[in-house]
């Protein structure tokens, strides 16, 4: 498990950028974490990293947006609305599948339709900075476990 640490939103991009700069065909990260903890802004450095010109939002209403102009494809999926169910009808195996980089919003939703290897990323806010959030990365497989050794190198140079 690696933790980091930011204190604006400029710092929490950029530490989506470093993870989309790692970020490999097929991979699936998970964010989990309240309403404003992060995640669409931690989206929008992966999507910078990646090539992404066009402006990166929530898709809550959409539930997925699709990036495809980037080094990889970026499909980035907001699940809280499938709560009471329907996620089985959309075909989400078909992205985690695929050959782009999937960023999923409120995970727990679609649990059982996960693959076995993943990356979580947890967003805290700290209670008495508004600006500064607790990211806590974890990885469940070799190649996520990989991503985040490089991620420590990074971080103590």
């Amino acid at each position: 498990m690696l933790t980091i640490v930011t204190k604006s939103a400029d710092e929490t991009i950029n530490v989506g950028m470093q993870i989309g700069q790692l970020a490999q065909p097929g991979m699936v990260i998970l964010l989990d974490g309240d309403l404003g903890a992060g995640k669409t802004t931690f989206t929008k450095g992966v999507a910078r990293a990646l090539g992404i010109k066009r402006y990166v939002k929530s898709p809550t209403f959409t539930l997925i947006r699709e990036y495809p102009e980037g080094r990889i494809p970026l499909y980035h999926m907001d699940v809280y609305r499938l709560e009471d169910g329907g996620a089985d009808d959309l075909g989400l195996e078909e992205y985690f599948d695929g050959d782009g980089l999937s960023i999923v919003e409120w995970s727990q939703y679609v649990a059982h339709l996960l693959p076995d290897d993943y990356l979580v990323i947890h967003f805290d806010k700290d209670a008495h900075n508004d600006n500064q959030r607790l990211l806590r990365l974890k990885a469940h497989g070799t190649r996520y476990q990989q991503l985040i050794n490089a991620m420590e190198a990074q971080y103590h140079e």
